[in-house]
């Protein structure tokens, strides 16, 4: 019986082999690299292997540090509340208006379209759109809405949350739309049977099945967000930055310990806080 027992735990160790192989390369080597590099020193021409607490020091004693980790969290909360609007409400027409399964795919197919392309082009799009002379300029001067160009409607924060929701807004309609369909729909029928209105079944039906697919939604757009550099540079036209941009920079200078000590803070911070939203709901009923 032992050597039963041991053969099936050396075939189970030999088929998870390959996976765990994967994982080591290609995510937790990366990580342990990006520590060791974090403790390095660099100078204008060279980095010196060593173990200094220089950049985390550096970081934590500037107040730029604070200020762009605060524009990350901002950008990163007001992008998720306008994801979580739109998603949860596209989700909810697609999964309990939209009878047809056939109408369920084709719509769900139309919401993905835009992904067909590099999201630089989806969020480059928006520049001739929102600019001083772009279509929305001159289509509210047109029917008389403005006298003048708005200045704020590109190369502003305006612009960069704008983007975020257009590029990530999916990825919360996603797993809700998978949650809502594992509804069963007969708790709904049983609401309105008992006298609940719509208002109240969203509320106390609807609204907590869904917190596993809203959670879900939730920690791909706040880590989407808060790893993003490239959709900041252009929309704000480089007034704005977030703790991507940091390390963008840093790495454009060649500065890489100063990077990986910011992006070791970046990964400490964005495991935070999805532990603290892993406490609220237990998404393994999702995976």
């Amino acid at each position: 019986m032992d050597r039963i027992a041991g053969n099936r735990k050396l075939s189970g160790l030999l088929m998870v082999s390959p996976l765990l192989a994967v994982f080591l390369v290609f995510l937790v080597l990366p990580i342990v690299m990006i520590v060791v590099v974090s403790f390095w020193r660099a100078t204008e021409f060279s980095i010196i292997p060593d173990f200094v607490w220089e950049n985390y020091e550096f970081l934590f004693g500037s107040a730029v540090t604070y200020q762009v980790f605060l524009n990350t969290f901002k950008y990163a909360l007001i992008t998720w509340v306008f994801t979580l609007v739109i998603g949860f409400t596209v989700a909810y027409f697609l999964a309990f208006h939209v009878r047809s399964l056939t109408w369920q795919i084709a719509l769900f197919l139309l919401c993905t379209i835009p992904f067909w392309t590099s999201n630089i082009i989806r969020m480059i799009s928006w520049i001739p759109f929102l600019g001083r002379n772009g279509i929305a300029n001159s289509t509210l001067i047109s029917w008389g809405v403005i006298d003048e160009p708005l200045e704020w409607l590109l190369f502003s924060d305006f612009a960069v949350i704008l983007a975020f929701v257009h590029l990530y807004t999916l990825f919360m309609v996603v797993p809700i739309f998978n949650t809502m369909m594992r509804i069963d729909k007969s708790l709904i029928e049983a609401a309105r049977d008992a006298g609940a209105n719509g208002a109240q079944i969203l509320w106390n039906v609807v609204i907590p099945l869904t917190k596993p697919g809203i959670m879900i939604g939730t920690i791909f757009v706040v880590t989407l967000v808060m790893g993003d550099f490239i959709t900041v540079r252009f929309m704000s036209g480089s007034q704005s930055a977030n703790v991507g941009r940091l390390i963008s920079n840093d790495i454009a200078l060649l500065q890489y310990p100063s990077a990986s000590a910011t992006a070791v803070i970046l990964l400490i911070t964005v495991l935070m806080v999805i532990g603290i939203l892993l406490r609220f709901v237990d998404i393994r009923k999702e995976l």
